[in-house]
């Protein structure tokens, strides 16, 4: 027995060295080689030519655009997301829960389809305006292009985080306080200024770091909307200059990322802070429950009013435009068409390739990440509380770190050949491996709650009757863990299917991705068509949230947001 055990031990150690060794060559190798590029692009410390590509014009500009867009898109995002949170949390709103669903579609759909839908909304070749005859005169510019409409994007695009944040909060708060504020006399108007919103500071400024983090690494907004009236910020610029120079300006590119990876690190940092030891602040009791009365209605009525302007609206002004044989032409019943379906479906050789591509890469990394992310969080349920939140700390740095910085660090990581397989720059394994950094932390989460939820009582039973490891595994840990790891997948899907920040510098010739070919398409004045892809794209990633919210029953809590 005492060779089975050491045997046991032995195989334990190398099971969590493997495990360690994938999460830091996922997580920290990438962020390791880009600092080095930045700082050291010759292989010596050189911090004053680091700080010089830091302070030229064109980067204090993109630097400025990017603070100043992301900061008051964050205060937008507050502005709306917070008075959902309350009215879904702590009221008798009418419809209350599914508000809340449809407030985090803009969560679940891309940023570039969000920016695409408002684009085909606004301006004087808006389909849906022009019919209802409301649309500007031939000529007008469109509104929604440059910094105003950056913001405005930004705000309904990150109100889901500022919501889903603030609801944590909220649900959490005891209503024992509120009733014996109201016992002494107090108004609930009164009642909630002095005693919800002193509870709820931590959870506000999270909610507002995390927005205003997101802001700081947003690509498809501002590339969309910025881009066109040379409006950079420092993901646009990124772009716009590897994309005239190539990898000859990587040291100029890596020195930009390190930049706004510092900058989207400061605001978790914020985000963490803001919320440490809140959970100690009060103790547990009953829900805080507001009673809306005769302004149940009304105030329900104005919810709906707000997703019709922020949702449905730029919905259907992208599905309408879908519906047109170009920009310009009235939808009616003689004018409507599913040509532009049927060009980049099935007659368009990019587009046609970049949903094969997408599906492929997405499918690949979420079953990869799916399957591997079960042995890995058995593995570290068994280290140490600490070493397990550190590890989970590397696996999510590159999901905190903006897209365009993730894509930066894997040109230098695969741009020069590796031994026996060559350089995997513009070749499509770069953008899978680059898919398998960025989401791990998606897939890793739920698993990870999912395992350390199974009864220790399974495994030592199975032990003390002579099961190996292995064999506890594959027949105890395994199978309970296998519906979290579905949903992992779904969620890395999703996530991965139409993204657009990382393959928007990491694709090449025949490894198009849907983003990059709904981007191509709108930047070539093809925006029907472009439509038609957005809109593709939408079902599936909407038909795949159902599929997951039907798992919810049998997910940890936490995992599904929208829960």
């Amino acid at each position: 027995m005492r060779g089975s055990d050491s045997l046991n031990a032995a195989g334990w150690r190398l099971a969590a060295v493997i495990v360690i060794a994938v999460i830091l060559l996922l997580g920290l190798l990438p962020v390791g080689r880009l600092v080095m590029t930045a700082i050291a692009p010759g292989g010596e410390l050189d911090f004053s030519a680091f700080l010089d590509r830091l302070t030229k014009p064109a980067a204090l500009r993109a630097v400025w655009n990017t603070l100043d867009t992301a900061f008051f898109g964050a205060a937008l995002a507050l502005a709306i997301g917070a008075p959902f949170a309350g009215a879904v949390a702590i009221t008798d709103l009418p419809t209350r829960r599914f508000l809340g669903f449809l407030l985090l579609m803009p969560l679940i759909i891309a940023p570039q389809v969000t920016a695409l839908s408002w684009l085909h909304l606004t301006g004087p070749s808006s389909t849906l305006l022009n019919m209802l005859g409301i649309a500007p005169p031939p000529g007008t510019p469109n509104p929604i292009l440059g910094r105003t409409g950056i913001i405005l994007l930004y705000g309904v695009q990150h109100a889901p985080i500022v919501f889903i944040t603030l609801r944590a909060g909220l649900v959490g708060l005891p209503g024992d306080l509120i009733e014996a504020a109201r016992a002494s006399g107090s108004s609930l108007p009164r009642a909630f200024v002095t005693i919800i919103l002193p509870l709820m500071r931590p959870w506000i400024a999270a909610s507002a770091a995390l927005a205003f983090v997101s802001g700081i690494g947003n690509f498809g907004i501002p590339a969309l909307l910025g881009l066109p009236v040379n409006y950079l910020t420092l993901s646009t610029l990124i772009y716009r200059q590897m994309s005239s120079f190539g990898p000859g300006v990587l040291p100029q590119m890596a020195s930009l990322s390190v930049l706004i990876g510092g900058l989207a690190l400061v605001g978790i940092a914020v985000q963490s802070l803001a919320l440490r030891g809140h959970h100690a602040r009060y103790a547990a009791g009953r829900t805080v429950q507001f009673l809306l009365g005769r302004w149940r209605v009304p105030l329900a009525a104005l919810c709906w009013l707000a997703l019709i302007v922020m949702l449905f609206l730029p919905a259907l002004a992208l599905v309408a435009t879908s519906l047109v044989p170009a920009f310009g032409v009235p939808l009616t019943w003689q004018t409507v068409t599913l040509a532009n379906y049927e060009e980049v479906m099935l007659r368009q050789a990019a587009t046609v390739r970049a949903f094969i591509n997408s599906t492929l890469l997405a499918g690949s990394a979420a079953l990869i990440l799916a399957l591997g992310t079960i042995p890995v969080a058995i593995i570290m349920e068994r280290f140490g509380a600490r070493n397990r939140r550190l590890l989970q700390g590397v696996a999510e740095l590159p999901y905190a770190l903006p897209g365009i910085v993730l894509a930066i660090a894997c040109i230098l990581l695969f741009l020069r050949p590796l031994p026996l397989i060559g350089s995997l720059y513009a070749t499509a394994w770069i953008i899978l491996i680059a898919y398998l950094m960025r989401f791990l932390t998606l897939a890793l989460k739920p698993v990870a709650s999912a395992v350390a939820q199974i009864p220790a009582d399974l495994d030592e039973a199975a032990a003390s009757s002579g099961a190996s490891p292995l064999r506890r595994v594959i027949t105890i840990s395994a199978p309970l863990a296998a519906p979290a790891a579905v949903a992992g997948g779904l969620l890395v899907f999703m996530s991965a299917f139409n993204e657009l920040t990382v393959s928007a510098l990491l694709w090449s010739s025949r490894n198009e991705t849907l983003g990059v070919v709904l981007f191509s398409l709108e930047e070539a004045g093809l925006g029907t068509q472009a439509a038609a892809v957005a809109v593709a794209t939408v079902v599936v990633v909407v038909t795949l949230l159902a599929v997951l919210d039907g798992f919810a029953r049998r997910l940890p809590a936490g995992v599904l947001p929208w829960r």
